[in-house]
């Protein structure tokens, strides 16, 4: 059954994955790679528009896989599945962490924890970068489906250290993904 699975799925990637959306990456390419819910290139699509959308991360990226895999009911059941586990650690943490914040062991468990996280962002954007740059592997790249990435990838950057706006940045960038789809591409 499609839903329990995504559900159980999402439940599992939403109990495990501490740090964010971001974070979630490895682990949801992994198990989407491994029921072949969607391709890569399905995923990394659905990673774009889940950034360039309103809400969390998590949540958008859930609700798009579970809508493609199993409809409407697919979307509800991996959000759900996602958030669950959140909101009810979030519940026990409000309750215990005030009582336990100057801990050694909290503090020696959050100082384990970023630097794991900033490690599964890194493999994120490895993993991502590679097949949103190199889609077929590394060849030759002198065409624009390399350097259009590249040079938007620049461009955000720059701006980014620059403090623009990611509303800005967001927008500018999709409109010259599509300037350079009907020009180059």
């Amino acid at each position: 059954m499609i839903y329990l699975e995504l559900f159980l799925n999402f439940l599992k990637i939403g109990a495990f994955t501490f740090g964010g959306g971001y974070a979630m990456l490895p682990l949801i390419q992994e198990q989407v790679a491994a029921r072949g819910w969607l391709t890569t290139e399905e995923l990394i699509n659905f990673i774009a528009v889940s950034e360039s959308t309103p809400g969390p991360f998590a949540i958008n990226i859930s609700t798009y896989v579970g809508m493609k895999t199993g409809g409407l009911f697919g979307a509800l059941c991996a959000t759900l599945g996602v958030v669950l586990p959140s909101f009810v650690i979030i519940l026990i943490v409000a309750r215990c962490f005030a009582r336990f914040q100057e801990s050694r062991a909290v503090k020696g468990c959050m100082t384990g924890l970023k630097p794991a996280v900033i490690g599964l962002i890194a493999a994120a954007v490895v993993s991502t970068g590679k097949t949103a740059l190199f889609p077929d592997g590394i060849v030759a790249p002198f065409d624009s489906s390399f350097f259009v990435p590249v040079f938007i990838f620049i461009v955000m950057l720059v701006l980014a250290l620059k403090k623009v706006n990611p509303v800005v940045m967001i927008l500018l960038s999709g409109a010259m993904g599509i300037a350079a789809g009907y020009l180059l591409m």
